[in-house]
């Protein structure tokens, strides 16, 4: 079954019902009857799985709006239309019923739900701004999956990256990135790739394969500078145009501080 999943779209397994943690804090950015758009901080995985079975957003989601969700069953997984990395931020849009699920997740088969992100990267991209256009090749390093890029065109999927630089200073780009199309962890694949990795990306580096070794007991993963910055799309049931943006993490902040970068007002 389909199911976009962060910056990609996957076949994967539909979602157990999580168990309700109230103790999971939900930052709703926007609620609707039939839907609602949540933010999901750095260092939470979207979903219950091996080792977070009570600890996930969804966790969080069912103990508030449990009832409704619970409805959808695993074939809509509850709701969840999309998913993040677990160190990426940014927003989330669940639904509340079968009518309102089916109607978004169509627009995310389409591609037509408008993803925005902010990107802190090492360097300077090429260009001001531009299109990364490099076929991504899924391969799986030990227990990850990770996406490799495919210049022949070979066996890799189409991916289609957009970036903008919003500003530059000791050594980092601050860059709003646009996805075409959704393959995993296509932003950090693709920017690894033109030499700008993502700040705090340990996977994707430049002239390296990647890195999938587990981090040594007790060392947490450094903070990933991945933010999806915004989510736009047609409402389920009017076609009004949904347009929400979810200011950024205080970790995000204090990474575009370090690094002399100034965040758009609207974000801060």
């Amino acid at each position: 079954m389909l199911r976009p999943c962060g910056d990609t779209i996957a076949i994967i397994r539909t979602m157990a019902q999580p168990t309700p943690n109230p103790a999971v804090t939900i930052d709703v950015l926007l609620e609707d009857p039939r839907f609602v758009i949540v933010a999901k901080p750095p260092g939470i995985v979207t979903e219950p799985g091996l080792g977070h079975l009570r600890d996930s957003l969804m966790n969080g989601a069912f103990a508030r709006w449990g009832t409704a969700l619970a409805k959808l069953g695993e074939s809509r997984d509850h709701g969840l239309l999309h998913r993040l990395d677990r160190d990426s931020s940014g927003a989330i849009v669940i639904a509340f019923d079968a009518g309102a699920y089916d109607a978004i997740r169509a627009q995310f088969e389409a591609r037509t739900v408008r993803k925005r992100y902010l990107a802190i990267v090492q360097g300077k991209p090429p260009r001001g701004e531009g299109t990364i256009d490099v076929p991504l090749e899924e391969v799986r390093r030990g227990d990850m999956k990770v996406s490799i890029a495919d210049r022949r065109g070979g066996v890799g999927k189409p991916a289609v990256t957009h970036w903008k630089t919003l500003d530059a200073g000791r050594g980092r780009s601050l860059l709003e990135v646009t996805i075409i199309t959704g393959r995993l962890h296509q932003i950090r694949a693709h920017m690894a790739e033109v030499g700008c990795p993502v700040v705090g990306d340990r996977v994707y580096r430049v002239d390296l394969p990647p890195n999938t070794s587990a981090l040594p007991k007790g060392r947490a993963a450094p903070a990933l500078a991945l933010h999806a910055l915004g989510l736009g799309f047609a409402h389920p049931e009017t076609g009004v145009a949904v347009d929400v943006t979810c200011p950024v993490p205080v970790q995000f902040a204090q990474i575009a501080a370090d690094s002399g970068l100034t965040l758009p007002r609207a974000v801060r």
